[in-house]
């Protein structure tokens, strides 16, 4: 074999080598991606009404052990429908650890009619329970493990379950949904706002029913849950008015599937303390694709969310 000669087989030798190499680094990306979590999971696509099929689900959620707390029309929008839950496993959790994991003590499913079908999501559990339980969700697991296989029955009962997850196109991994913000300078999980402080848990829950009896305005409770033995009581609100749901989501839930399952909007008593998450961080974990073009055509929207609630303690 003539110098040319080994100079090729060698330069080919070296070629097939870098793409070898670069085989198993696009393999291993593609890898990463897909045990990617994303907010939210597309259970059904039915032609059925959004009434027959809610009607459904909420069945089968209760066959599952799973306990419907609150349900109501978004962003006055008659094209959608939220259905609001908890479970043993969500209060198991929560109660185990305590402190703001309070705010993860419902989650969300989600009926709505888009280009002639009528899809069924829900709130992914493990995004959720990562962001929410950061580096302690490793504790509650198995609850969620178990709340997942329920969730995935009751869907099953209901119709032909698709299991496909939205909402991102390439996801987040546990470990950056356990430190998440959605960039440098904006707010992270354990970053809330305090609405007020009390002297007592009892008297910030009685301030709060006592706002609600009366009526708030733009403000409407879509439910309240308490976690047994804990001072811990999470509300969600329906947000009315000219800064209110039917005004953000239509700019910032333009893709499909829709982000439905995004709302309500939660407030946490905790101890004494009566608190909500920063609008910027709830908001870009439900949107965390949402571009800084569309984030700033609601930079408002975080603080009109803050002043509609902190009406509740006032």
């Amino acid at each position: 074999m003539g110098w040319m000669e080994i100079k090729t087989s060698i330069r080919k030798k070296i070629i097939m080598k870098k793409l070898v190499i670069l085989a198993i680094v696009i393999l291993a990306v593609q890898l990463g991606y897909s045990q990617n979590l994303k907010p939210y999971i597309l259970g059904i696509q039915t032609t059925e009404s959004v009434a027959a099929i809610k009607a459904k689900v909420k069945t089968n959620l209760a066959k599952n052990a799973i306990k419907v707390v609150g349900e109501y029309q978004p962003a006055n929008d008659q094209n959608r429908w939220i259905i609001v839950f908890t479970s043993s496993e969500l209060e198991s959790a929560v109660k185990s650890i305590g402190g703001l994991t309070g705010f993860a003590a419902t989650l969300r499913v989600a009926i709505t009619q888009e280009n002639g079908q009528t899809l069924v999501s829900y709130t992914n559990p493990n995004y959720w329970g990562n962001a929410y339980f950061q580096d302690n969700f490793s504790k509650v697991s198995s609850q969620y493990s178990a709340l997942n296989s329920h969730l995935e029955n009751a869907m099953k009962q209901s119709g032909t379950f698709k299991g496909s997850s939205f909402g991102s196109d390439k996801g987040l991994s546990a470990k950056e949904l356990q430190g998440y913000h959605y960039m440098m300078g904006m707010p992270y999980f354990d970053d809330p706002v305090e609405l007020e402080d009390f002297d007592s848990y009892s008297k910030a829950i009685a301030k709060i029913d006592a706002s609600v009896k009366v009526g708030t305005p733009n403000l409407k409770m879509v439910y309240k849950v308490s976690i047994p033995g804990k001072e811990l009581t999470l509300y969600g609100f329906a947000l009315a008015g000219e800064n209110g749901e039917s005004q953000f989501m239509p700019i910032i839930d333009g893709d499909s599937p829709k982000h439905t399952a995004f709302l309500p909007y939660e407030v946490l008593v905790k101890g004494d303390q009566v608190m909500i998450l920063h609008g910027r961080y709830r908001i870009a974990l439900a949107f965390p694709d949402l571009t800084m073009g569309t984030f700033s055509k609601i930079m408002s929207t975080p603080g009109a969310i803050e002043d509609l609630l902190k009406q509740l303690v006032e």
